[in-house]
């Protein structure tokens, strides 16, 4: 283990959170928020503290990390993100409770969007600003934005974007990491300004634009109204509901697009898998929940919307979905578990996997008729390694371990507050960062009614969703920790 190059990368990190924590102080001087600005500046304080510290006390002999150093780095830089981020929450006392106030800037970081705010609308918009600015933060990973900026990020820091990017294989678009790091951040920018752009034409005010568009590409979803979308005009929601979308994709294929190797766009089959389970499911709850809205077209926007909402795990709503039909919830809960695009700012399994998995199970089903048969796995036309289809099954397994476990550990909370409704749709929406769930943990609710214990649990269960399991197991491993 490297030790001195995880601690001089990690105080790079902190001092990048302290830089980025500057926004929300402007924010809180343009709104006349001292006390605010007061809490963000001693969180920078803290980060920059720190940040100094690990960097010149931790100076490497060599920049070279593996696959190890990659998943420590990772798990530790969120957690003190988080910890710090926190901070402001906490002191300005708008969020008294530490936990709580973890809890809200894990789900920001993660792009979960679940909130145990009760009334948003009272929150500094200084607050509003930073909890929405860490769902942009998180979408593409700070990592990944650091490597963009740095000139001196280590040998091999494919393994750091390996370790955040979710999806089940990360490659370099350029040959150098940090180069790659540069192209994903440009195409995530270009498409924020694009929407702020769309959201300001329709008549939406600038803090509003940014706050909700920073949601969008992160596909976070916290929101600043009670409401959620539900207030603003239709034109809105569709540039938002599309936007979601657009940020569920695979963004290597915007690189292509770039390129102009639209046949290779044509030919993903997760692109199309994805597009296909998008207009399905609109299809059957349009169909099945007609007779709630006022004509069709109405039915229509409100299906998009959810539709998109929650295959890109961004956690927005127009409309209670809680009263919808048992059909139209159960397909929301199927795409709360499929998500996004491997390579997108989505949460959730991902498509790729999905696909992964059905070719896996047609090959398996073929040999039980055919034993001596020969048949691989392909994805993109390409054949899969049987490292990365053992991956993908391996993946899952654990995955529905880890919900199962936090499901009944969860459960130990009192019946009489929550059933297994909410605390199985918590669990998901959680791990799968999507934010609200159903019943208690709807999307006209909030999750301050957990106590202390299980709102920990579901902030871990957050990091462990948005990490994809593997880095936060290993990098808390004390045996990755050796030297040899």
């Amino acid at each position: 283990m490297n030790r001195r190059m995880v601690l001089n990368t990690l105080g790079h990190i902190a001092i990048a959170l302290a830089g980025l924590m500057a926004l929300p102080c402007v924010v809180s001087v343009i709104y006349g928020e001292l006390k605010i600005l007061w809490c963000f500046l001693i969180a920078i304080g803290i980060a920059l503290i720190l940040g100094l510290t690990l960097k010149f006390t931790s100076k490497p002999g060599n920049k070279i990390i593996y696959a190890k150093e990659g998943f420590v780095i990772v798990t530790f830089a969120w957690i003190i993100m988080s910890v710090i981020g926190a901070l402001p929450f906490f002191l300005s006392g708008e969020i008294p409770d530490y936990i709580d106030a973890l809890f809200e800037m894990v789900s920001g970081f993660t792009t979960t969007g679940a909130s145990i705010i009760p009334d948003v609308e009272s929150m500094s918009r200084g607050l509003l600003f930073w909890r929405s600015f860490s769902h942009w933060i998180g979408g593409m990973g700070v990592l990944v934005f650091v490597m963009a900026l740095l000139p001196n990020m280590p040998d091999r820091s494919i393994h750091i974007m390996r370790a955040e990017m979710p999806g089940p294989e990360v490659d370099k678009l350029l040959p150098r990491a940090r180069d790659t790091a540069k192209i994903l951040y440009i195409i995530y920018i270009v498409m924020t300004a694009a929407e702020i752009i769309l959201l300001l034409a329709g008549g939406m005010p600038l803090f509003d634009s940014l706050v909700h568009s920073f949601g969008t590409a992160g596909t976070g979803g916290f929101g600043i109204k009670s409401d959620s979308i539900g207030g603003y005009s239709p034109y809105l929601q569709w540039v938002i509901g599309i936007f979601m979308l657009l940020f569920g994709v695979n963004f290597n294929l915007y690189y292509l697009l770039l390129l102009g190797k639209f046949k290779s766009i044509l030919r993903s089959t997760e692109l199309w898998t994805y597009i296909s389970i998008v207009l399905v499911s609109i299809a059957i709850i349009t169909v099945n929940v007609y007779n709630m809205y006022d004509g069709f077209w109405e039915t229509l926007r409100h299906s998009t919307f959810q539709v998109s909402t929650i295959i890109s795990t961004t956690g927005y709503s127009t409309v209670d979905y809680d009263l919808w039909p048992g059909l139209s919830k159960a397909i929301l809960l199927f795409l709360m578990i499929v998500g996004g695009c491997a390579g997108s700012t989505a949460g959730g399994i991902k498509v790729s996997r999905v696909v992964i998995l059905i070719k896996s199970i047609i090959r398996e089903l073929k040999r039980a008729i055919h034993p001596r048969s020969v048949n691989v796995v392909k994805l993109e036309g390409k054949k899969l390694d049987e490292q990365v289809v053992s991956g993908v099954t391996s993946y899952l397994a654990i995955y529905v371990a880890s919900v199962i476990l936090i499901f009944i550990t969860l459960s130990f909370e009192p019946e009489h507050v929550f059933g297994v409704e909410t605390n199985l749709s918590a669990t998901l929406a959680c791990f799968n960062n999507i934010g609200p769930g159903l019943d208690a943990v709807g999307p006209t609710l909030n999750y301050s009614g957990y106590n202390g214990f299980s709102t920990f649990l579901l902030t871990v269960a957050m990091l462990m969703g948005r990490l994809e399991i593997f880095p936060v197991i290993l990098g808390l491993n004390p045996f990755l920790w050796k030297k040899r």
